[in-house]
């Protein structure tokens, strides 16, 4: 049993999926281990952005709460997740099962400690090997990540980290506005220039378990973050 209050929970585990199948329901069920060891207050929210391989079913038959998100897009799916959230704290985290959501104490406690904003860093924990792509590892996420302190004066080492957690309040003041996958850099750049609380997390990655193609696309979606990070403009 995992507590999922009926009330109005303190965290939204959220999580944006598009033809996940294959490793929902791993993250769904080491989530739920999560909230019941912890006795944690808090909903799953799987926000879908037009899966067609039953994803969102899926999701529901294990006790998930499922919304649908017309507008594709990284960003899109995921601000419609912050808005639809029912928690007083927000924790994202990809589905490909390459997060560990048995390990969100430090996230909890560092949001209930009065953090906005916390923000995991793969380079600084335990990496599987090959969980992460030669090209992205050793050139593309650590050149923009150095681009992106620079820019927004802010010591995030890992700006393509997708396992964050932030207070709905915040985040939701910000009026994020990337559709792509250039909204990881957005929401980190409007928190760095705000008065919000900042922290950085050591965080383990693992191997993608999906079977199929990663939704990255290393030079489109490297492009959209470095015109963001150029020019704090949304890519359209």
């Amino acid at each position: 049993m995992t507590n999922i209050s009926n009330s109005i929970p303190e965290f939204t585990i959220l999580l944006p999926c598009l033809n996940e199948r294959q490793t929902l329901p791993l993250c769904i069920q080491e989530i739920q281990k999560f909230l019941s060891d912890s006795d944690l207050s808090a909903e799953i929210l799987v926000a879908d952005n037009g899966s067609t391989d039953g994803s969102p079913l899926i999701a529901r038959q294990l006790g998930a709460r499922v919304i649908s998100i017309s507008n594709q897009g990284y960003g899109s799916v995921l601000l419609g997740g912050i808005h639809a959230a029912n928690g007083r704290y927000i924790i994202m985290g990809d589905c490909d099962y390459s997060y560990d959501f048995s390990k969100l104490q430090p996230f909890v406690d560092a949001l209930l400690s009065g953090y906005d904003f916390v923000i995991g860093n793969r380079f600084a924990g335990r990496m599987e090997d090959h969980a992460m792509p030669f090209l992205h590892q050793y050139i593309g996420i650590p050149f923009l990540s150095f681009l992106g302190r620079k820019r927004f004066h802010t010591s995030i080492y890992d700006f393509h980290c997708g396992l964050r957690g932030f207070s709905a309040a915040s985040v939701r003041s910000l009026n994020l506005q990337c559709t792509g996958m250039e909204f990881a850099s957005e929401m980190i750049a409007s928190y760095a220039m705000s008065d919000f609380k900042i922290k950085e997390l050591p965080i383990d990655f693992r191997c993608d378990k999906r079977k199929d193609a990663s939704h990255l696309r290393t030079f489109s979606d490297g492009v959209r973050h470095l015109i963001f990070i150029i020019t704090e403009k949304p890519l359209h």
